[in-house]
């Protein structure tokens, strides 16, 4: 009996966002407040939080610069819900979808960050531009 390991992608064989996905560590629920996300943004040094729904699917993602409105003023980061602020959301990525084909809707829709659902909307991770960037480029070589 004879066993091959699995290969990795070569040129020609399409890569996958599932490829090229990593984890996102940092969830916030859509009825936290602002004041909420900031306090998650200051703590964990990040630049953008997947924000999730009641149900635990992705809701969409907001940044530390989307919320840059809203912390003028404490009354507003005090008592405005996350889904009250405009933010990123929908379609998302899905893990089947051609690498080469999420790179282009992020550059269309200029995105540096794009949340990653499966069939259920759930959250699996995210797909960054600079990393989809590398990767196809060291396919085509």
């Amino acid at each position: 009996m004879t066993t091959q390991s699995p290969q990795p992608a070569r040129r020609g064989d399409g890569l996958t966002v599932a490829d090229a996905m990593a984890t996102c560590d940092y969830q916030i629920a859509d009825d936290s407040t602002v004041d909420q996300a900031n306090d998650v943004f200051r703590s964990a040094h990040v630049e953008y939080l997947l924000v999730r729904d009641h149900n635990g699917r992705c809701e969409g993602l907001v940044t530390r610069a989307g919320l840059h409105p809203f912390l003028t003023s404490p009354w507003y980061t005090q008592r405005t819900a996350i889904s009250a602020t405009k933010h990123q959301r929908g379609p998302f990525a899905w893990p089947a979808m051609g690498l080469a084909l999420a790179s282009t809707a992020m550059r269309i829709k200029r995105l540096t960050v794009w949340p990653v659902v499966d069939e259920d909307g759930s959250i699996l991770g995210v797909l960054t531009a600079g990393h989809t960037a590398g990767l196809l480029a060291v396919e085509t070589k």
